[in-house]
Parts: structure tokens; C-alpha cells; sequence
């Protein structure tokens, strides 16, 4: 029998594919967004509403969108917040936001919500031309239900709707041929910050799920662009997670262009060639064109970017030179701030999501081949280079705007492209390979816990910088639904039983599969990327 590049190195059979009897993405698929839909979940409860930035606004227009008003009215002043017409009880939201920007107080200073008021009235809110897609989704919650009741229906639709997507990645991850690394940086794309935002109602979150669905699911079906028909429902997830990417925010647009971009460079050219020349494909190609069309053509009759609030004007030159000086401040925004700002995330989480991500980062800068660095490359271009000329752009006009979580969708492509690149290191499964797994994994569900327990923490009993507070926490001011002990205690179970199962997808993926012979020929993608 002749010799293949692979029949030499036995390590062909220490990583696993769905074609050798490698987990399932579809149980993956199920599994993942069960655990990472109640992750969100319990944030839902556990922020207070209205506690999420710009939450008023984004709730009353997805209210208003629900209710058939796509674009409020409007003189097309920049800035305007936009009138619509909503139930009462959503149109009062913005008297709820009494500790915004004040962690020493507790929620208990919000109102109650009246849910018989459900006359129709008048409000304005500041995201009245935003695109309409991601509101007609989550606006249906207030339909049929009222008060709070309404309002926790529409995050947990958000939740879900995000952690769908999130799902995907790790699904996509499995399904490639090596997926040890790319299983481990979709782990730590899961930030607090990731988790936080997804169970607010806000744009924001759809669009970082979003992403990282849309680039994972892209590479997958690269990887295999020679067998397209083994990757049919990949290529459904591609087309389904660029419409909602492209309908999210005004930018969104520009991170999808990145994405694919990010994920061609990763492999090759001639294999997206195949992927759109493949007949069936041609159905899900056109879906994600017509929706980023619709997304073109709303960016420009609606004019979104109207919607950003003026403040002091700043010269360009200024704001550049600024942004720059602060790009690392943002980093802690990355990880995690609760509120409206005004929490940041403990040192402790800090550090440990931190270490996490340099070491992602390490792997994909020093990855071989090195033609998949190029990816890794773009993507850390665009983290540094665009909210330095996106906020230059617009100071001159509307001031200072820029906040962390309006690049987190670039970040976690970033730490994805990374696990891609790195995906043909070595990972040997040992006893200290083991050790360092069960540590890493521990340190991740104690960072999230403590970062859960800190938002608690702030709106309980407040944050007070002359003393700790903790023990005054069992005799709180204001209490979450279910109580933030139980809350508590169902997110650490959560956490544990995600980390178990990762656990055991990098530990099935790093041992030798004994349906795997080493006489079979891996496809030839496969072999032009491999070291």
C-alpha cells in the first residue's frame, strides 16, 4: 500500500470527526444551548430590570415593533429620540432606571410596574430607527402578557435567541477535524460580559452570538468544501446567523464583511469558490443576501446612525489620539461590567479571563501553518484600528460614544480565528495535560460565580467602597425573583455541568479512536492546511 503523508504519523487517529465515530453536533448543538440558555437565564433574573445599558429604549421600540410601528416619528434631527406608541406600563420604563450609574443603590428605588396599564401611550426612545429585525423577534413577548411578566418574556426570548447561536459555535467546533483548541476558545469567547448582555433586551448580544456563530459554522463548511453534501445543515446555520448578524446593529454590516473575510483567510479561496458554486447551496446564499440587502437598504432610508445621541463635540485628531491611549482600558468591558457601567468585574474574574485569552491568543499568533495566522491577523487589525476611527468618525458630531461591548463581536471572532489556526498543535492527552484541563475549567466556573455574586452583591445591598458588605447580603434590600441564593445555586450547577461536558468532548477529542485506521486518506482540504 503507498504511503500517505498521514501514514507516518499515527497522530491522525488522536483527533476526532464526526466521520470516525466523533460526538454528535446535533447533541452538542441540544446540549449547549440548554446549559448556555439557562446560564442566560439566570441572569435574567438576577439583573434587575431595566438594568441592562439602554434597556428602555431597546424594550420600547421592540414593543412598538411588535405592535407594527417599524420607524417611529421623526423631524430627522440627529439625536431625536423617536415617538412611538406603546402600553403604558412599557412607555413609564424609563423611571425604573433610578441606579443607573449609582452602584452604592440598591434596585428596590425602582417603582413598581403597573401591568394594568396597558392604555396606549406616547414615548420616545433613542433606538426608534434602529432596524426593526431583531425587535419583531423579541417584541413578541409583550404580546398577550403585561407588567413584568411581559418583560421577562421578552429577555428570555433574547436569551434564548442568543444562546441558539452560541450553541452553534460549539456544535460547528466538534464537527471539525481537529477541535480541541476551537472547542477551548469557544469556551472562553463566553465571558460574563457575553452571558450579562444576553439576557438583557438589547441588539447587542444577538450580534456577538452572531458572529461567532457565523464565522465557527463558515469555517466548518470550508473544511469540507469538498464534500458539501455532509455539511447541509452548516451551511443553513452560515446563512441564518448572517441575517441576524446583518440586521442587529448599523455596524453589523461591516463585522459580517470581517467575519467571512477572517474565515476565507483561514482556509482558502478556492474553497469558498466550491461552497458557492455547489447547487444546493444556492438556496441559503440567497437568503443571506437578501437579507443583508434589506439590512443596506434600512441603514440608508431609515438613517440608524441618526439615532446616536449628541454630546460635547470633540476634534478627530483628539478622539483618535485618545482612543488609542485608552484601548486597553476597555479590556475589563471585555470581561464584564454590569449595570450601566458602573460595575466593573472583580480583579480576580478579571485576571482569570485575562490569562485565559493570552494564551488563546499566543496559540493563534504562533500557529502553523502560517497562512492561518492571516485570519488571526485581520481580525487584531480591526479590534485595534476600528474603534479608534469609528469614534473619530463621529466625535466632531455627537461626542464621545464609544463603549467595550460595541467590539465584543469582533473579540470573540478573534479568539475563534485563534483556536482555528491553532487547531494542528500538538495536544497530547497525559495525566498533567488532565490536571491543567480540571484546574482551568474549576477557575472558569469560580470566575462566573463571583462575577454573578458581585452584580448580586451591588443590587441587594449596594456597593459601598468604605467596607465589605457580603454578610449583609441574607437580610437584603431588594431581592431577585426566586431569591439570589437559589439563583445562585442553579448557576453554579450550571456551570459545573458545562464544564464536565466540556471536559469530556477535549478529552474524547484528544484520545485515539480505535474506528479510525491509519490507512485512510483524509480529505484533501485536510491535507493542504496540515502542518
Amino acid at each position: 500500500m503507498p504511503k500517505t503523508r498521514f501514514s507516518r504519523r499515527p497522530r491522525f487517529n488522536s483527533h476526532t470527526s464526526p466521520d470516525l465515530g466523533g460526538p454528535s453536533p446535533v447533541k452538542v448543538l441540544l446540549v449547549s444551548w440548554l446549559l448556555i440558555g439557562l446560564l442566560g437565564s439566570v441572569w435574567c433574573f438576577a439583573s434587575p430590570l431595566m438594568s441592562v445599558p439602554d434597556e428602555p429604549a431597546h424594550t420600547i421600540k421592540a414593543a412598538a415593533v411588535a405592535r407594527g410601528q417599524f420607524l417611529g416619528n421623526t423631524t430627522g434631527t440627529q439625536g431625536e429620540r423617536l415617538t412611538v406608541t406603546v402600553p403604558g406600563y412599557i412607555a413609564a420604563l424609563g423611571d425604573g432606571v433610578c441606579f443607573a450609574a449609582r452602584n452604592a443603590v440598591t434596585a428596590d428605588c425602582a417603582p413598581t410596574i403597573d401591568a394594568t396599564d396597558r392604555g396606549p401611550k406616547e414615548a420616545a426612545t433613542s433606538a426608534g430607527n434602529y432596524n426593526p429585525f431583531y425587535y419583531a423577534v423579541v417584541g413578541l413577548g409583550s404580546r398577550g402578557l403585561s407588567g413584568e411578566t411581559a418583560l421577562y418574556a421578552m429577555r428570555l426570548i433574547s436569551t434564548w435567541l442568543s444562546a441558539f447561536f452560541l450553541a452553534t459555535v460549539f456544535a460547528a467546533a466538534v464537527s471539525l477535524r481537529r477541535h480541541v483548541l476551537p472547542l477551548l476558545a469557544a469556551a472562553v469567547v463566553l465571558t460574563p460580559a457575553v452571558l450579562f448582555l444576553s439576557a438583557g433586551i438589547n441588539p447587542n448580544s444577538l450580534e456577538i452570538a452572531t458572529a461567532a456563530s457565523l464565522f465557527m459554522c463558515l469555517c466548518s463548511v470550508l473544511e469540507r468544501s469538498r464534500r458539501l453534501e455532509t455539511v447541509r445543515p452548516q451551511v443553513w446555520a452560515v446563512s441564518v446567523a448572517g441575517v441576524f448578524l446583518a440586521n442587529t446593529r448599523p455596524v453589523s454590516l461591516l463585522w459580517l464583511a470581517v467575519t467571512v473575510a477572517a474565515a476565507v483567510l483561514a482556509y482558502r479561496w478556492s474553497a469558498l469558490v466550491r461552497v458557492l458554486r455547489y447547487r444546493a447551496n444556492l438556496l441559503p446564499i440567497g437568503v443571506l443576501a437578501l437579507g443583508c440587502v434589506f439590512a443596506l437598504f434600512w441603514l440608508v432610508t431609515a438613517n440608524s446612525f441618526e439615532s446616536l445621541l449628541p454630546g460635547e463635540p470633540i476634534p478627530r485628531g483628539v478622539a483618535a489620539v485618545t482612543m488609542l491611549d485608552r484601548t486597553f482600558e476597555y479590556v475589563q468591558e471585555y470581561v464584564g461590567i454590569q449595570g450601566w457601567l458602573d460595575t466593573p468585574p472583580p480583579v480576580a474574574v478579571t485576571y482569570t479571563w485575562v490569562t485565559a485569552a493570552a494564551v488563546i491568543l499566543l496559540a493563534g499568533a504562533t500557529a502553523r501553518p502560517v497562512r492561518g495566522r492571516w485570519s488571526v491577523a485581520l481580525l487584531a487589525a480591526v479590534l485595534f484600528l476600528a474603534p479608534i476611527a469609528l469614534q473619530a468618525a463621529s466625535s466632531e458630531t455627537v461626542g464621545w460614544i464609544w463603549q467595550g461591548r460595541y467590539i465584543l463581536a469582533v473579540l470573540v471572532v478573534l479568539l475563534l480565528a485563534c483556536g482555528i489556526a491553532a487547531r494542528f498543535v500538538p495536544f497530547r492527552w497525559t495525566q498533567r495535560t488532565k490536571s491543567r484541563l480540571i484546574w482551568s475549567l474549576a477557575a472558569g466556573v469560580a470566575a462566573h460565580v463571583y462575577f454573578l455574586l458581585e452584580g448580586l452583591r451591588r443590587y441587594t445591598v449596594g456597593l459601598d467602597g468604605n467596607r465589605v458588605n457580603w454578610t449583609e447580603m441574607f437580610t437584603p434590600q431588594w431581592q431577585p425573583p426566586m431569591t439570589w441564593q437559589f439563583l445562585t445555586l442553579v448557576y453554579l450547577a450550571g456551570l459545573a455541568v458545562a464544564a464536565w461536558c466540556l471536559y469530556l468532548l477535549i478529552s474524547n477529542g484528544t484520545r485515539p479512536l480505535r474506528v479510525a485506521k491509519v490507512h485512510e486518506q483524509p480529505s484533501r482540504e485536510v491535507q493542504q492546511t496540515a502542518p
